[in-house]
């Protein structure tokens, strides 16, 4: 099992970036994802996540209405549009697949129900 996060770079309060997650070594329509994120010295924080289908996701109150989950199964790759940045938005950002086979919970609002952490993409909003 593989996550790639990718797309991060340094971008201006305000602005936009498109993050974006390749899976592989497993069948992604069988497992909701989520991203994260972890900013120096602070606990990784769970900030979206999709279902399976990708017909229903969450977000975390603070990116909420700015951020969009979104998936393609058949290119194996999830995406998060990241708009009106801010310079609280700076951290890693994680993809991660969740533990439970097609299973969609509130529970997945919580970094614990992930594993398979993919390699973080780093993301810096400058103020």
């Amino acid at each position: 099992v593989q996550l790639q996060a990718s797309g991060g770079g340094l971008v201006q309060s305000g602005g936009s970036l498109r993050l974006s997650c390749a899976a592989s070594g497993f069948t992604l329509d069988d497992y909701a994802i989520g991203w994260l994120r972890q900013a120096p010295g602070k606990e990784r924080e769970w900030v979206s996540c999709i279902s399976s289908s990708g017909g229903s996701t969450y977000y975390a109150n603070t990116v909420k209405g700015r951020f969009t989950i979104s998936r393609d199964n058949a290119k194996n790759t999830v995406y998060l549009q990241m708009n009106r940045l801010k310079p609280e938005d700076t951290a890693v950002y994680y993809c991660a697949k969740s533990r439970r086979y097609h299973t969609w919970t509130y529970w997945y609002t919580s970094p614990d129900e992930y594993e398979h952490w993919g390699q973080g993409t780093q993301v810096t909003v400058s103020s």
